[in-house]
């Protein structure tokens, strides 16, 4: 008997690990449905007053755990009074799992939002804040509103964080018992709020516990990028000019360059002669080049190559008006605006002897597997969650729980259908909706990107069919209503994989959108009655018409490389026990057949005399591209760890840094700190010039006395101290040490001592803040180099890890130094005290499946001059306003405005 077999019957016999843990769930669920007649039973006040009763028993030494069955119970009762949702027993076991931090994966339309309600009611009585995360703004305050209504009458308020809010609404949205935001706005909070001078100025209060909602699109698909604020960084136009005549001295014989890869490298022989050119030029820190200090300045060299040898003037850019201009290497057109990062542009600027433009530089970064790995208690809910089960364990410590269905599934999922060509495949994907549109059977049609809808959404109009939506996830207000409207009978919907998130397709329609627009504006009781009563009526005539065509029909036009993403789509139909349908098309020419060995199939397939437009349709298909989706999907986790490896060692300096910032803010007094790095400086600077042993004769005296005015800003005679009789270094320091000490007593004397508190830790957290911008920068650049010592066969983590923890060091040491040449020479000046200003500063976060900005598609939608697209004339380009570059083309087209009316401006 083989072990396949032998697990299949112990889980038959015993059930999976998931069971059991499901099952361990039953008793608090009985426990909970006991208590709800008493809960009944309670008027209003009497159950919203259990909040303070709870809390009272948590100040006594009682743990959540011990109140969990009551405070469900509560909040049970309570949502079926205020929402007109009793929360089912599944949802109860799903609200459970949320709070032992764990992921809860309960299929579309179970109702996610509402399960979330239990755990967060019950953690946020312990008072420390709770977070609702969301994907976008549209659903941040959307649910807030909703349950802010559940939430108000159990006593606990509700903040809300969107795109645009200021420090004091922000801080006033945090100091809430709930707070809903998106990922992005909380990492960006936490960013800044390590930036900021004082204590009062920050607006988050900890991290205590968060439910992501969507949890495998935020902590997988969004976190292969990192959250980044960036700033200008300091003109360094020398620098750049410097390093640029270096290259016009090197031979072919200096370096090695690979067009096909994009690379260019600096030999032995190349590397010697920069070492000497840098050496003469002074600004060769060390022996080598490649010695930890010069990082920045092989980052530099290695981009002034590139420079020189492999981008080309009016191939690669072009200069116009004395700016270099990147040429898009697809379209050939010009893309103004656009510049080249990590320092690359500055060096093509130097070398056309233009006007060097300042670089933007990285203020601070995080991952949001980093950021979210803060949270003493983190809990997740999707629809798609197993597949990942194995990094969200590896990574976040976090479970996968799957909780079964109130109600059976009933959707039929058929077996792929395979054609040898895109035009095949796309003529039968239109065959198909036809058909169903016969029927009045819903459609929801699937794609993988928003080109390849804009290709389907084409086809349907050539064959006469104009009755259809087309979603791309822009507008996520306005999808929102359209895609809840998708389960109405002959609805066709076009949706990428990203449209439409966490608003649920209902057969006939949604009763509450619905509502809520059409009933706006309508004063007089009697006639919102009448309407709502008709528009109830309306819904469940077409939800039967919807019902008897066989539910909503789900066709996919592609396979996606990760299988999370196919089974958000599958399960869009057949939700709370609906009938429903799904089906898959493919081609041999998609890029997953293409990846996976299409040729060898493709000639089978010809042997097997497959004729155009015919499909092969076989379980084993399926099982094949499961194994290829699985591949992928290693390969991708592969990368994420990896990724994550490196920023770790980023992230325990961050920790350092951000806790050392918060403890000097929060000290009452840090001249003691102060002290003692003054007392560092001085014995460090006694060491360097009076080594340990050495005669006086030995000593470098010209080099402390240039030391000691260069940091401590004396002219001592130290020259005649070396003289004395008998002198040692232990006297030198007590002298120096002494000098400083009453330089700076007479200091704190003039400027009284809340005046020196405040310039003590203004002084060092502004040197500290400044020197860490510096610290991420060689960082990012050491990264960009270290691979190349691969090819000396040594580890590049553990090189970045060593160098980096050298990097850190001298980053202490510098920090020492520099807070003390400041301190010794700041004086008063008959000026109002101020907070010191926060840099300019912009939010980045790259969008991993369309390499958009996050942050510029938000702020494209708020910025003066935009105008909603329901306000727009498509005929008039007058009445556009200002539209971002990835919205649809307000003419029409379907595509988006950069690839239509927008190409007019590049």
């Amino acid at each position: 008997m083989t072990m396949v077999s032998l697990g299949g019957i112990a889980r038959k016999l015993f059930g999976s690990s998931n069971d059991r843990r499901i099952k361990g769930h039953r008793p608090r669920v009985a426990a909970i449905s006991a208590l709800e007649e008493q809960m009944k039973a309670l008027s209003d006040a009497q159950l919203a007053a259990k909040t303070v009763e709870f809390r009272e028993q948590l100040a006594a030494g009682k743990t959540l755990d011990d109140i969990l069955i009551p405070a469900f119970a509560v909040a049970r009762e309570a949502s079926r009074r205020v929402l007109g949702m009793r929360p089912f027993d599944v949802q109860l076991i799903g609200g459970m799992i949320l709070h032992e931090r764990a992921i809860a994966e309960m299929k579309t339309g179970e109702g996610k939002t509402l399960v979330a309600t239990l755990p967060v009611y019950l953690n946020a009585l312990a008072g420390k804040g709770v977070h609702v995360v969301t994907v976008n703004d549209y659903l941040a305050s959307r649910d807030a509103a909703t349950m802010s209504k559940l939430y108000s009458f159990l006593g606990l308020t509700t903040g809300v964080i969107v795109h645009g809010l200021d420090d004091d609404e922000r801080r006033a949205a945090y100091a809430c018992d709930i707070t809903y935001a998106t990922n992005n706005e909380l990492g960006f909070d936490y960013l800044r709020d390590n930036m900021k001078f004082d204590r009062a100025q920050m607006v988050q209060r900890g991290h205590f516990f968060a439910i992501v909602d969507e949890v495998d699109s935020i902590l997988i698909d969004e976190a292969r990028t990192p959250l980044i604020i960036s700033g200008p960084l300091d003109d360094r136009s020398d620098l750049y000019n410097t390093i640029d005549a270096l290259i016009p001295a090197l031979t072919p014989e200096d370096y090695e360059i690979d067009e096909k890869q994009r690379t260019a490298i600096f030999s032995e022989a190349g590397t010697e002669k920069l070492e000497n050119l840098l050496r003469d030029a002074g600004m060769l820190k060390g022996e080598s080049l490649y010695d930890v200090e010069n990082v920045s300045i092989v980052h530099h060299l290695n981009n002034a190559l590139k420079a020189h040898k492999l981008f080309q003037r009016d191939k690669d850019y072009i200069v116009r008006n004395n700016e270099v201009v990147i040429i898009d290497e697809f379209t050939g057109r010009m893309m103004p605006g656009r510049r080249y990062s990590e320092g690359q542009h500055q060096a093509l600027e130097a070398k056309e002897k233009v006007q060097i433009q300042p670089e933007n530089q990285t203020l601070a970064s995080i991952t949001f597997q980093n950021y979210f790995r803060m949270y003493d208690k983190l809990g997740g809910m999707t629809g798609t969650a197993s597949t990942e089960a194995e990094e969200f364990g590896n990574i976040y410590g976090l479970d996968v729980v799957e909780v079964p269905t109130n109600l059976p599934i009933q959707r039929i999922d058929e077996d792929d259908e395979v054609y040898r060509t895109v035009d095949e495949k796309f003529t039968a994907i239109i065959a198909e909706i036809m058909d169903a549109h016969k029927k009045r059977q819903p459609v929801l049609v699937g794609t993988t990107s928003i080109e390849k809808s804009e290709l389907l959404a084409t086809m349907l109009r050539n064959s006469g069919f104009n009755d259809f939506q087309v979603l791309n996830a822009r507008y996520h207000e306005q999808e929102a209503y359209i895609v809840a409207q998708a389960g109405v009978p002959g609805a066709i919907t076009i949706a990428t994989n990203m449209a439409g998130r966490g608003t649920d397709i209902q057969l006939g329609g949604n009763v509450e959108m619905r509502l809520e627009r059409e009933l706006e504006g309508v004063e007089d009781a009697d006639e919102r009655a009448a309407k709502e009563a008709a528009i109830r009526e309306e819904i469940k005539k077409l939800k039967e018409e919807a019902l008897a065509a066989g539910g909503l029909y789900v066709i996919a036009t592609e396979r996606h490389e990760s299988r999370r993403i196919d089974n958000q789509l599958r399960g869009r139909s057949g939700r709370q026990g609906d009938p429903g349908r799904s089906k898959f098309y493919l081609s041999l020419q998609d890029d997953l057949m293409r990846i996976f060995g299409s040729e060898r199939m493709d000639s089978m397939l010809q042997k097997l005399g497959l004729k155009d437009g015919e499909a092969i349709v076989h379980p084993w298909i399926n099982k094949a591209l499961e194994r290829a989706q699985k591949k992928v999907e290693a390969r991708n986790f592969d990368i994420r760890k990896n990724l994550l490896k490196y920023d770790d060692v980023l992230n325990d300096q961050r920790k350092v840094i951000f806790e050392q910032r918060i403890e000097l803010m929060d000290a009452e007094n840090i001249t003691e700190t102060v002290a003692d790095m003054r007392q560092e400086v001085i014995e460090a600077i006694v060491g360097k010039h009076i080594p340990e042993t050495a005669y006086a004769e030995q000593w470098d005296v010209a080099g402390l006395k240039a030391d000691v005015q260069r940091i401590l800003a004396f002219d001592l005679p130290i020259e005649d101290w070396a003289k004395e009789e008998g002198i040692a270094e232990e006297e030198i320091l007590k002298r120096l040490n002494g000098i400083a000490e009453a330089h700076m007593a007479d200091k704190a004397a003039r400027f009284g001592p809340e005046l020196m508190t405040y310039v003590e830790k203004s002084v060092v957290l502004q040197v500290l803040d400044h020197l860490w911008r510096e610290h991420i920068v060689n960082l990012d650049h050491l990264r960009s180099v270290v691979g190349f010592r691969g090819y000396a066969q040594r580890d590049p983590l553990q090189e970045y890890k060593s160098e980096a923890f050298e990097l850190f060091q001298a980053l202490l040491a510098n920090l020492r130094e520099a807070a003390t040449a400041q301190l010794m020479r700041v004086e008063l000046v008959q000026e109002p005290a101020q907070q010191p200003d926060m840099p300019p500063m912009e939010a980045h976060h790259l969008n991993a499946s369309t390499g958009e900005d996050d942050f510029t598609e938000v702020a494209d939608l708020q910025q003066p001059g935009y105008i909603a697209p329901e306000n727009r004339n498509p005929a008039d380009p007058s009445t556009w306003g200002r539209i971002g570059r990835n919205e649809a083309c307000p003419c029409g087209s379907g595509k988006k405005y950069k690839h239509c009316h927008g190409v007019l401006e590049a």
